[in-house]
C-alpha cells in the first residue's frame, strides 16, 4: 500500500524559506511520480511544482517562478520542496500526491484527479 507522509511545515516571516519532505513507502523509486499541490481556506487545491526525473522536466505554478527547487533522495524515497522568499499568500496545507505508476515520458499534469495517493498536508503558514 502506498503511503506519502509529509513534514516540515511551519511559522516562517514573509521573505523566509522552508523545506518541505515527501516521504513514500510501499512502492519503488522511479515508478510514480511526486507532485506538490497547496490548498488555501476557502480556495481550490492548487498544483505547485513536479519534477520528471526521467525525462529532466519540472513544472511549477507560475506564481513560484524563481522561488523553489524540488530534490530528491531515491535511497530514502523521498523527495523535497525547498522554498524561498515566501509570501503571506503562500500560506496553506502543503500536500505531495503520487501517480502510480508513471512512465517516463507521461506529461506531468497539474490536475489533481491526475493522482492516485495523497499525504495528509503539511500546514506552512507565512506572517507578514
Amino acid at each position: 500500500q502506498v503511503q506519502l507522509v509529509e513534514s516540515g511545515g511551519g511559522l516562517v516571516q514573509a521573505g523566509g524559506s522552508l523545506r518541505l519532505s515527501c516521504a513514500a513507502s510501499g512502492v519503488t523509486s522511479g515508478t510514480y511520480l511526486i507532485a506538490w499541490f497547496r490548498q488555501a481556506p476557502g480556495k481550490e487545491r492548487e498544483f505547485v511544482a513536479s519534477t520528471n526525473w526521467a525525462a529532466g522536466r519540472m513544472e511549477h505554478a507560475d506564481s513560484m517562478e524563481g522561488r523553489l527547487t524540488i530534490e530528491r533522495d531515491s535511497a530514502k524515497n523521498t523527495e523535497y520542496l525547498q522554498m524561498k522568499r515566501l509570501k503571506p499568500e503562500d500560506t496553506a496545507v502543503y500536500f505531495c500526491a503520487a501517480r502510480a505508476p508513471f512512465g517516463d515520458y507521461e506529461a506531468i499534469s497539474p490536475d489533481p484527479v491526475a493522482y492516485h495517493y495523497w499525504g495528509p498536508g503539511t500546514q506552512v503558514t507565512v506572517s507578514s
